[in-house]
């Protein structure tokens, strides 16, 4: 087994900072998927490494409507695992979604 590497304290500070900041950023991004100020649709389309990182159940239960008993019935009727990510969603897993949550004009 490999042996993890030693941080100095200065390294693990700017970890501990690195991570509190994704998780700012994707709470802020799923509050506006709360409020309909962006869709399913913008969230696959951005692609960087917030979005990427974040559960898909995180990003169901953060639409409008949609609690945990929803989320889990999406996920399993999409064939999605409760612990995939949205990184690695498949194109038509991807499409479905759109589909199934279709951008509000």
């Amino acid at each position: 087994m490999a042996t993890l590497p030693t941080l100095t304290p200065e390294d693990r500070a700017a970890a501990l900072l690195k991570a509190a900041q994704a998780r700012k950023e994707r709470a802020a991004m799923l509050a506006e998927l709360k409020a309909s100020r962006i869709s399913v649709l913008d969230i696959l389309a951005r692609g960087d490494d917030i979005v990427g990182r974040t559960l898909v159940r995180q990003v169901l239960e953060s639409l409008p409507g949609v609690g945990k008993v929803r989320a889990s019935r999406h996920l399993i009727d999409l064939g999605i695992s409760d612990t995939r990510r949205v990184q690695g969603l498949g194109q038509r897993q991807r499409e479905r979604l759109i589909q199934l949550f279709p951008p509000q004009a």
